[in-house]
């Protein structure tokens, strides 16, 4: 097990959270620079550079460049580094003009034209995806855990039972709470757990909450395109369902999924090994 530090870019410190989580059950691994919890401003030689955060502003391009020369390789940790996550909405036009409306807020560093992902700048050789990343992939990456399994989706790892049922339409949480031993689909929910990478435990669904692809496309739709993704969704919902194809599109591309489902288009942009991703 190497030296690693923690470069946090423009993001929301919840993959910190979890990595300090993860550092709780062992007594032998602490990072050399985390600005969130020691402060210094002078990132040393290290074998691993775990990166949170997506590249949104000249301030963040500065650091990564300068960070990258300090380590052996660069792990880009959780959903903004390796696609975008909180911080891609802002590469939408009405983002953008509600956000400088604010005099105020004009006093950032200056904001690139758009955003990037971590591998777009430097080397990635490890991705690390969720929003955040459990505890046990961080464990992984850092050389602590050597026994994790490959992924499979979210929906093999969820132990909720499908059944004949096929609801005719989407059904909101304000209905009525999900029943805690079937399908979400079965029950007419917007669940994308079919086609999303796996790994997480499926802590979402098991607690009744629909899968919104926060860990990106499963193996079978990490080199391929966006719309390849929605079709397979779409596919599964109409197996299953009786809810008309239109209904599932609006809602795939609707707010309420926009925060994870459309920035994976950048999977296609950026072609990644799937044996690199955890």
């Amino acid at each position: 097990m190497g030296t690693f530090a923690v470069l946090q870019l423009t993001g929301c410190a919840g993959c910190e959270v979890s990595l300090l989580n993860a550092l709780e059950t062992t007594d032998d691994q602490r990072p050399a620079y985390m600005p969130l919890i020691i402060s210094s401003e002078d990132i040393p030689d290290v074998e691993t550079l775990l990166v949170t955060g997506a590249v949104r502003t000249e301030h963040d391009l500065y650091r990564l460049r300068h960070a990258a020369r300090k380590a052996q390789r660069i792990v880009a940790v959780g959903t903004c580094a390796i696609s975008g996550g909180v911080a891609n909405l802002g590469d939408r036009d009405d983002v953008r003009e509600m956000f400088f409306r604010e005099r105020s807020r004009r006093h950032v560093p200056p904001i690139l034209p758009k955003l990037q992902p971590v591998d777009a700048i430097v080397p990635v050789t490890l991705y690390l995806p969720g929003c955040p990343p459990t505890p046990e992939l961080f464990l992984a990456a850092i050389g602590v855990r050597t026994d994790l399994e490959p992924p499979k989706t979210v929906c093999l790892e969820c132990g909720r039972k499908r059944t004949r049922d096929r609801p005719a339409k989407l059904r909101g949480f304000q209905e009525r709470p999900p029943d805690p031993s079937i399908c979400l689909i079965n029950q007419g929910y917007l669940c994308v757990g079919s086609a999303t990478r796996g790994g997480c435990g499926a802590p979402c669904t098991r607690a009744g909450h629909p899968c919104v692809g926060c860990r990106g496309p499963s193996d079978g739709f990490i080199t391929r395109s966006s719309d390849v993704w929605f079709q397979a969704i779409k596919r599964v919902f109409a197996r299953m369902t009786d809810i008309p194809e239109e209904a599932i599109d609006e809602a795939i591309r609707s707010p309420q999924l926009a925060l994870f489902v459309f920035q994976f288009a950048d999977y296609a942009g950026t072609p990644r090994d799937p044996s690199k991703v955890l």
